[in-house]
């Protein structure tokens, strides 16, 4: 093989450099959801009759997968089931109205926390951070297992923040730091799909970082090695075009896989760790699949064609092709 000009230290050093959020960015924003937190609190045992129970951090920041660019953060608030509950199509304009007057005592103006399609969102004007509030209905389940709103459907699914989160732990207790910097590279690499399908013929990038995060899980969990960035990094790459994503992910953390469904038809099957009857993948279409394999195809041949350049400059022009122009030695 011809001298190999981007080794895995290569990929950690532009992955510290220009992929990851910075360890002092990420405190400070744990400090802004604890802090959140922790106002909810008091707002909580003020006004038991709304039925409000706590909040929880979710999402990338949470995982501890979250990238440079981060500009919103994910948290959950609880509320507990009872008849008084607000309707479907009201439950979000009423969730706005507690985060306004729970916060307004701390410089959050009203028109910082807005109504989404399945959220409340707060926007800090200094930072321009925005944090993504996600009403969960709250049971009573086990491990605060509760029923939040699909982003795509908008319709209600069971979840639980504290399984998700300890199947990501466990996936990295087996790769320390390496489980969890693989899944940001890959996330990195969709983020220069979307831009390079963005306003062309190709068709829209669709490949949520929840999806991609379970391909990285099915692979530790089938013996893939994390420590070395290129070869972690082609094996997510060639699952890809090897099984063309028709291939069924599932995982049996939380549940039997007897508990899954027969054959949905979906072009995409990955399920949830939690919930059985919830594939992320449900409203993909054979188009949105056809396009990643096709970019998994382009990613692999451009690490291929790295690893037999004759050039530094060759090399980091395939590079290049995968995480996108900011790539550089």
């Amino acid at each position: 093989m011809a001298q190999s000009f981007v080794s895995h230290g290569d990929i950690a050093s532009y992955a510290e450099e220009k992929v990851n959020i910075r360890r002092e960015d990420l405190t400070d924003y744990r400090a802004q959801v604890n802090r959140l937190k922790d106002n909810l609190a008091i707002y909580i045992t003020e006004h038991p009759h709304y039925d409000l129970i706590k909040m929880l951090g979710s999402g990338s920041v949470a995982k501890a997968t979250a990238l440079k660019d981060l500009n919103d953060m994910d948290v959950a608030v609880y509320i507990r089931k009872t008849a008084n509950n607000p309707s479907e199509a009201e439950l979000i304009n009423w969730l706005v109205e507690r985060l306004r007057e729970a916060y307004k005592s701390k410089g959050v103006k009203p028109e910082q926390v807005q109504p989404g399609t399945h959220c409340a969102t707060i926007t800090f004007s200094g930072t321009q951070l925005s944090v993504d509030v996600s009403p969960v209905i709250y049971d009573g389940g086990d491990d605060d297992r509760g029923y939040l709103i699909n982003k795509d459907t908008g319709k209600r699914v069971l979840t639980s923040i504290p399984l998700h989160l300890k199947f990501i732990r466990k996936r990295k207790e087996k790769w320390p730091h390496h489980f969890r910097q693989v899944i940001r590279l890959v996330k990195w690499w969709i983020k220069e799909q979307k831009r390079q399908h963005e306003n062309t013929s190709k068709g829209d990038f669709r490949f949520k970082s929840f999806m991609a995060e379970m391909v990285c899980a099915h692979l530790c969990d089938t013996g893939v090695d994390f420590t070395d960035y290129i070869k972690a990094l082609e094996a997510f790459f060639v699952y890809i075009i090897n099984t063309g994503l028709k291939e069924r992910i599932s995982f049996i953390d939380n549940y039997g896989r007897e508990k899954l469904p027969a054959a949905t038809g979906a072009a995409i099957e990955i399920f949830d760790p939690v919930n059985p009857e919830n594939n992320v993948a449900a409203l993909y279409s054979v188009a949105d699949r056809e396009r990643i394999v096709e970019a998994a195809k382009d990613a692999l041949d451009a690490i291929t064609g790295s690893q037999f350049a004759t050039t530094q400059g060759r090399a980091i022009d395939c590079w290049k092709r995968i995480f996108g122009p900011t790539f550089n030695l």
